[in-house]
């Protein structure tokens, strides 16, 4: 199905127009025009700030708010008058709440414009990342049909403790109903909810999807379809791992959906979706499904927020089954050294790529996940998951 969010940051602006209590009179082409005399371009609709972006004051953090006015209107910026420099202006604003609207007018000649967007604050934020591995299904039909004493029998859970001994990560391993062959998740024990449950603190279980197969399983389908297999899984963690050890979901299979999916993953505990935001082929892909505009912010910045389902969208960093040894250190380390990137750090891998039975298996992925997560650990990034608080960090 074709992507239907074209000129979503119109729509968007409108909605955050209306939850300020003014609504438009008109058609969203009305916005259009007002925001081609009057635009404000820095910060992003939808940008998610922190202590990177501006500078700590008593009680806030003050930003550079930028855009651009026909170079005779004078411009003011949340009521206070803005610099100017050609069509250029600039001025500061302080963020002193979770969620601001920050509204930009012009008055010359041609009457008053305005041009308004919504930003988040990440008040307290801190240098954090979080590890999510996709795909996952081999390790519990390998504890099922070898009847291991303990969860820690499997090679792949005793590497991922083993990490976590050694660096303190925190994993969240999302997974499939079912398996080409005929596993399913009903068939896995509950004998081992104690040990789940002892583990919880670092390792969560999340949906990913039905089956591995088709690909892009839910790019297309309806919402009842992704719920349904979402609470499947859901029902099956609870049972034979128990509460603590449930996350909701992280990453959607492919990371594509129907737009009119968000709001009921919000509302079953969604709080935040990784995705690549990456252009291939000429288009965005593994995108969600959102527009141009939305995709290239992302693809430049770790998130970006959603505020008509209130989700997160978090770009990944680095994918580790598919960056060498040698190139997983100067990637994140690029990373770091920008203020729009370097904040939190989307770690990302797949599980298939341990297991030697598989086609593309990699001998040297366990090496690759400790080389990425030593790095973090090292330049001070703190493990979390993403779906406590906001992005792991207190709200």
């Amino acid at each position: 199905m074709k992507d239907q969010r074209i000129g979503r940051r119109d729509f968007l602006e409108s909605a955050a127009l209306g939850a300020a209590g003014i609504f438009l009179g008109g058609p969203l082409t009305a916005l259009a025009a007002n925001s081609a005399r009057l635009k404000i371009e820095e910060p992003f609709h939808g940008a998610v700030l922190n202590r990177r972006h501006g500078k700590a004051v008593d009680g806030g953090l003050a930003i550079q708010v930028s855009g651009t006015a026909p170079a005779d209107e004078r411009v003011a910026v949340c009521g206070r008058e803005a610099e100017r420099h050609g069509e250029k202006f600039t001025a500061e604003v302080v963020l002193r709440e979770r969620e601001t609207n920050v509204t930009a007018t012009s008055k010359g000649s041609s009457g008053r414009h305005e041009d308004r967007v919504r930003v988040v604050w990440d008040r307290h934020s801190f240098a954090r990342y979080r590890f999510s591995i996709d795909d996952n299904s081999f390790f519990l039909r390998d504890i099922f049909q070898k009847e291991y004493r303990s969860l820690f029998d499997c090679f792949y859970l005793a590497m991922l403790r083993k990490l976590h001994q050694n660096y303190g990560v925190k994993f969240t391993v999302n997974i499939y109903y079912t398996t080409a062959d005929g596993f399913d998740l009903t068939q896995f024990p509950d004998r081992y909810k104690g040990q789940w449950q002892d583990c919880s603190d670092w390792l969560k279980l999340a949906f990913h999807a039905y089956a591995d197969k088709p690909d892009r399983p839910y790019q297309d389908a309806p919402p009842k379809k992704l719920l349904a297999d979402l609470d499947q899984v859901a029902r099956e963690i609870h049972r034979f791992a128990g509460a603590q050890s449930y996350a909701p979901p992280t990453v959607i299979h492919w990371g594509m959906t129907r737009p009119e999916s968000l709001k009921p993953l919000f509302k079953r505990g969604v709080r935040a979706l990784s995705g690549y935001f990456s252009k291939l082929a000429g288009h965005y892909d593994v995108n969600y499904g959102f527009d141009d505009v939305v995709s290239e912010y992302l693809s430049g910045h770790d998130c970006w927020q959603d505020f008509q389902s209130g989700i997160v969208f978090s770009r990944v960093d680095i994918v580790c089954n598919s960056t060498p040894i040698d190139h997983i250190a100067p990637t994140l380390e690029s990373l770091s050294k920008d203020a729009n990137q370097a904040e939190i750090m989307d770690l990302f891998t797949h599980e298939q790529y341990f297991w030697p039975f598989y086609a593309h298996y990699l001998p040297d992925h366990g090496q690759r996940l400790d080389t990425a997560i030593r790095w973090v650990t090292e330049h001070g990034y703190k493990p979390v998951f993403f779906h406590e608080g906001f992005l792991g960090a207190p709200t």
